[in-house]
């Protein structure tokens, strides 16, 4: 079970930083990623990292305002969410895919193996 945390309420071109853990455990899966659900839309990609080698690969609304990382023992992941704007409101999840870390994989929120319960992140205007 992963648990994020992090989100809140925050002004346009503030920033946030979100959690994910695994209740102290390492998150496990061949790739870990970021999903978001923008209120009354579908569930999309935001960010994910490969556990073999650390390679970090992004959306393109999110690509250089956004980071992701993950602590070295693997029990930990971050987004740090900076330059928010109004469109990025969203519930943020955290997820781990266990099969295969392509891209074709990891965009996919059907392919992913385990999630969390997601965290609200609200950037007002």
């Amino acid at each position: 079970q992963l648990v994020e945390s992090g989100g809140g309420l925050v002004q346009t071109g503030g920033s946030l930083r979100l959690t994910c853990t695994a209740s102290g455990r390492a998150i496990s899966g061949v790739v870990i990623a970021w999903f978001r659900q923008p209120p009354g839309k579908e569930r999309e990609f935001v960010a994910a990292i490969k556990r073999r080698n650390g390679n970090a690969y992004y959306t393109a609304s999110v690509e250089g305002r956004f980071t992701i990382s993950r602590d070295s023992a693997g029990n930990m992941m971050y987004l740090q969410m900076d330059h928010l704007q109004p469109e990025d409101t969203a519930v943020y999840y955290c997820a781990a895919g266990r099969r295969s870390d392509s891209h074709a994989y990891y965009t996919r929120p059907e392919a992913m193996d385990d999630w969390g319960r997601g965290t609200l992140v609200t950037v007002s205007s």
